[in-house]
C-alpha cells in the first residue's frame, strides 16, 4: 500500500455487520517500513490544527480498539470533534499486520516502531513535534522508546502500564503471560483470540483447557472473553461495556506472539522494564522522559494495578523534577474500558483531552 492510500484501506473486521459511519471524516492509511524492515501502519483522521496526536493501542489489538463503532462516540471521534489531527499507530503487534504472527520483543517496538511512526507523522504534517496517547503495552514501549532516545514528542499520556508494571495477584495466577515459558517449551509460538472453523488437535486441547480455566471476578461464557482472560487476564469490566461492544469487541483482537509474552513475564518478575536479553535496564537512563507525561490508571484495574503507575510517576518526579508529570486514577474504571466503555466519552476522554490541550 502506498503513502496516502484512500480511506477504503482503513482496517475492517471480516465479520459482516452494519456499522455506523464514524464522525471523523474519511481516513487515510499509510504503511511504512521500519529501519529493521518491518511494515507498520498509521491511520489518519485529519480533524484540525491541534496535535498531531498519535494513538497507540495495547498488545495484540489493532486500530479497531479505538475505531470500534459500538459506542455513541469513540475516542478518535471525540478528539476529531475537539480539533485534533488524529493518527492511530499500529506497531508490529497489530493483528492486522503480517508481523503479528512473527517473534519479536518489546525492545524492537521501542527501538524501531515508535521512531518510524513519529518521523512519518512529522514528515507528512510538517509539525515540529507530536503528542502521543498510548495504552497498555503501547504505553510501556512508548516510555521505553523515550528512554532509548525517541525525539519529536511534545507531550504524552501513558495509560495503565508504565516502567514499573504490577500485575494483579489473581491475574498472575491466571494469565497466559505467566505460562509463557511452558507454552514456548511446548512449541507454541502464538496465541489467538480467534476461533478456527477447522480446529487442529492443539486448538481442541486449548478449548478444553479454557473450559477448566478460572473465570476471574467476572464470569463470562463467551469463548472470546474466556480466550482474552486466558491470554491476558481481566482486560475490561463487563459492567462498563454496552451489549454491542461486548458482542463485537473481538474485532479489535487477534494473534499475539510468545516471545513478547516472555518479556512481559520477565519485566513483571524484575519489577521494572528490562530488555528481553536482560542486558538493558530501562531505569538507568530516563533523561529522554524529561517531557510532560500524564499517567492515567483505572482504579479497579486488576490486569495491571494502579501501584505501577504510581511508582513510575514518583520515580520520574525524583529523577527529572516534579513539574513535568501528572497522574490520574479514574474512579470505577478498570483497564481497556477506559477507552471502550459505554460512558468513557463522559468519564475519561475529557480528562485525557485536557492533558493534551495543556500543550497545544
Amino acid at each position: 500500500m502506498g503513502d496516502g492510500a484512500a480511506g477504503t484501506d482503513v482496517p475492517q473486521a471480516t465479520t459482516e455487520r452494519v456499522r455506523r459511519p464514524l464522525r471523523c471524516g474519511e481516513p487515510t492509511v499509510y504503511d511504512l517500513v521500519t529501519e529493521d524492515g518491518v511494515t507498520v501502519r498509521l491511520t489518519r483522521f485529519e480533524g484540525g490544527s491541534k496535535g498531531p496526536v498519535i494513538l497507540t493501542p495495547g498488545f495484540g489489538t489493532s486500530a479497531v480498539a479505538y475505531t470500534l463503532d459500538t459506542t455513541d462516540t469513540n475516542f478518535p471521534e471525540y478528539l476529531y470533534e475537539h480539533g485534533y489531527d488524529v493518527w492511530i499507530f499500529e506497531y508490529r503487534a497489530s493483528p492486522h499486520l503480517a508481523s503479528a504472527s512473527t517473534q519479536f520483543s518489546l525492545d524492537a517496538i521501542a527501538q524501531y516502531d515508535y521512531p518510524a511512526a513519529v518521523a512519518k507523522v512529522r514528515e507528512i504534517t510538517g509539525a515540529e513535534s507530536v503528542q502521543i496517547v498510548a495504552h497498555c503495552i503501547g504505553s510501556l514501549t512508548m516510555l521505553m522508546s523515550m528512554g532509548l532516545g525517541l525525539t519529536g514528542v511534545r507531550s504524552a499520556v501513558a495509560s495503565q502500564v508504565t516502567l514499573h508494571p504490577r500485575g494483579g495477584a489473581l491475574n498472575e495466577f491466571r494469565s497466559g503471560i505467566y505460562a509463557a515459558s511452558v507454552m514456548k517449551a511446548l512449541g507454541i509460538d502464538t496465541l489467538t483470540t480467534e476461533e478456527d472453523d477447522d480446529p487442529s488437535w492443539l486448538d481442541k486441547l486449548y478449548e478444553k483447557a479454557l473450559a477448566l480455566y478460572p473465570a476471574g471476578e467476572e464470569e463470562c461464557e463467551r469463548p472470546f472473553c474466556r480466550r482474552v482472560m486466558f491470554m491476558y487476564g481481566e482486560v475490561y469490566d463487563h459492567d462498563h461495556l454496552n451489549e454491542a461492544t461486548h458482542e463485537h469487541l473481538e474485532e479489535a483482537f487477534g494473534v499475539a506472539n510468545m516471545t513478547t509474552f516472555l518479556q512481559i513475564t520477565k519485566i513483571l518478575r524484575e519489577d521494572h522494564a528490562v530488555s528481553l536479553d536482560g542486558e538493558h535496564d530501562y531505569l538507568e537512563d530516563v533523561e529522554g522522559l524529561r517531557l510532560p507525561i500524564a499517567f492515567i490508571h483505572g482504579e479497579h484495574n486488576r490486569l495491571f494495578v494502579p501501584e505501577g503507575s504510581r511508582l513510575t510517576y514518583e520515580f520520574l518526579r525524583e529523577r527529572n523534577g516534579p513539574d513535568l508529570y501528572t497522574r490520574h486514577v479514574i474512579p470505577g474504571y478498570a483497564h481497556m474500558d477506559c477507552f471502550i466503555g459505554k460512558d468513557a466519552a463522559r468519564d475519561v476522554y475529557p480528562l485525557i483531552t485536557a492533558e493534551l490541550d495543556r500543550f497545544n
